[in-house]
Formats: structure tokens, sequence, C-alpha cells
């Protein structure tokens, strides 16, 4: 196996000491800019990294954040929101030469384990932190951590519009959070009522949501935000209302099933996901039930696999890459020095397809 370069051999070959080629690759005073410039050429022809374990025990950033994910191992494969926003991380992060350290766990309590140990073994500069809860010991263990944090997909009360760090705030709360936390926001209530304005109109008063885990915050967003549209529009809970799942496919189907073998099963379906929504119609296709004819469905997360089954779905298109990058542009601020904030991603826009019309006339009163 090659050896790896080091600052000796980097030192060596530019007739140099040791120590001005620790400042020039560490960017400090004490070398010319002409010897500075040859000896990070050479460095880049020797293809010499950093030591990141070494220059966290010295004090110096590791170059990295992290990013954990409790979720169920089933249900990562076949959805395609984190492949999204990982690409949209990964290309901010790899234009700032930061490495992204990534793991899997089981719940929650590992995760906490795992930024323990991070802090602990200083192999993080910060973190991303996904899915918050609704009783979440996350914040409250960072703070303690002092380590810097971006929570991704908190959603936004409703009235929050801002684009950049401290334009938005949950219900009863301040603007940009306190100590090393920041936030980015999805405004999920403004989505539903796009849901719900294009079912409404269309002749829709038995709507059924399919959502995702019930400890989520964002989970909990969106049926208060389907109980608050529908009462708007003069819907009560015998007519709209919510259902959890896991977000898999099994579960999706396995929902669908039950409520369409209701005495008064609804017309619409507005799933948590696409895997669910797609898993949703293979159902109505299986019992004999026609998409739109007798059921409209819409997904809240848009791919190619609502743009390829038949009929293609009604979905929520948002940037779920931008959500990424949006992040991660936070969180190498607040490595920078910039104050916590909080962002709130470009709103998503319902793409009416044919998976949506007008019920049975016999089945809306």
């Amino acid at each position: 196996m090659a050896r790896r370069p080091t600052i000796k051999d980097i030192a060596r070959q530019a007739g140099v000491s040791e120590s001005a080629v620790s400042f020039a690759l560490n960017d400090r005073p004490g070398v010319s800019q002409d010897t500075r410039a040859r000896i990070r050429r050479l460095a880049e022809e020797l293809g010499w990294q950093p030591n990141s374990a070494a220059r966290a025990l010295s004090g110096e950033r590791s170059g990295a954040v992290g990013l954990v994910l409790a979720r169920p191992a089933h249900t990562l494969g076949v959805e395609s929101f984190f492949l999204q926003l990982v690409s949209g991380i990964q290309e901010v992060l790899s234009a700032a030469r930061t490495a992204l350290l990534f793991q899997v766990v089981e719940d929650i309590d590992a995760e906490c384990a795992v930024y323990r140990r991070w802090w602990a073994e200083r192999r993080v500069d910060g973190v991303l932190v996904v899915d918050p809860r609704t009783s979440d010991p996350r914040p409250a263990l960072l703070e303690q951590l002092a380590l810097p944090a971006v929570t991704i997909g908190e959603a936004a009360a409703t009235g929050d519009t801002g684009a950049g760090a401290g334009a938005g705030a949950e219900a009863g709360g301040g603007g940009a959070p306190s100590g090393t936390l920041s936030s980015v926001r999805a405004d999920d209530a403004g989505a539903m009522a796009q849901v719900l304005d294009h079912l409404h109109r269309l002749g829709h008063r038995r709507i059924t949501h399919i959502a995702g885990l019930p400890g989520l915050a964002h989970t909990v967003h969106r049926m208060d935000s389907l109980r608050t549209e529908a009462a708007r529009r003069g819907l009560g809970p015998d007519q709209v209302r919510s259902v959890v799942t896991d977000y898999s496919d099994a579960e999706g189907a396995a929902a669908t099933r039950r409520v369409l073998a209701e005495p008064l099963p609804p017309t619409a379906l507005v799933y948590d996901n696409d895997v669910m929504a797609v898993a949703g119609s293979a159902v109505a296709a299986e019992l004999g039930i026609p998409v739109p004819g007798r059921l409209s469905i819409v997904a809240w997360d848009d791919s190619a696999l609502c743009r390829v089954t038949h009929p293609r779905l009604t979905a929520l298109v948002r940037d779920t890459a931008g959500f990424g990058r949006l992040a991660a542009e936070e969180l190498l601020a607040v490595l920078a020095g910039s104050p916590p904030g909080v962002r709130i991603s470009e709103q998503p826009r319902l793409e009416p397809r044919e998976s949506t019309a007008p019920p049975p006339a016999h089945t809306e009163s």
C-alpha cells in the first residue's frame, strides 16, 4: 500500500524547513508568496491531504460535518427525498472542501450517542440534524456540547415568508434560535393549503391524508395544517383526516386498503411521500377503483416515480437538493462566525397531473 505523503516529504522536495511547509499550507505568515505557491503546488502534485485527526487534536477544525439518520432501514432504500437532500448538501460541502460524515442508526438514543462520540473525538465541526421530533432531546444535547448544528425540516409557521437568517419563527417563538442551533424550514402549511385548494375546487369533500411517522415534527405540522385548511373550507374531521404510517410502501398500501374498505371511503388521498402514493395507486388498481375516475391521488413529494406511474401522479414539486444546499450553506456560515439563524426554503408548487379529477357526482353531496 502506498504511503501517504507527509509535511516532511514536501519539505525535503521543496528544500525548505517543515515549519515553512506548515506555514504555507495553513496560510500563516512566515514565508514569501513565491515559496507559499511553490509549496502548495508541490503538495498538490504529491497528493498531500491534511490529517484531520491531528488537526483536531491541535485545536483546529476537523474539516468535516456530520449527518446522522435515525430511520427504519427498510424505509430508506426506496425514498428519493434523502438522496436529493444529501446531493444538495454534498454539492456545497465539496465546493468548500469539507467532508460529510454520514451514519444511519436505529433510533434517537443511538443518534445522541453518535453526537457525544463525535464531540469527544473531535471528528466533526458541526452537524446537520434531520427529522425534528415533537419531543426532541437533540437540541438540548447539542447546546450542552456547544456543537454547532442546523436542524433541517422544521415546518415554518403560517406567515413565515422570509428567505434569510432570522426570517421566520415558530408560532409563539422568536426569530433566530438561541445558542449554537440554526434551522432550515419548509412552509408545510402553505403546501397543504395548495393541496386542499386543488382538491376542494375539484369537488372533493372526503379527503384522507396518509401521513408519515407520528413522532416527527413535520408530520404533526402537516396534520395540523390539514385540519386548519379543512375547517376553513367548512369540512369537519369526519370528512378530512390523517392516518399515520412509517413512510414505507408496505404501510402506505395497508393504510390505503383500510380506508378504501370503509363504508364511506374517501374520494381523494394525499400521501406524505412518492413511494406511498405509488403503492396506493397500485392498491386502487388491484381493487378495481379507477384513478382518477373514482379516486384522486396526490403525492407530497414529486419524483420520477410520480411521473412514470400510470396515471401520472399530481404532486408537490419542490427543490429538495436546494433544501440541502441551504442547510449546508447555513452550517458553513455559522462555522465561519455568523450568528445562528432561521432560513425558509423555497415554496413548493402543486403540479396537477392525471391522478386528480372531480369525484363522481353521486359520491359527494
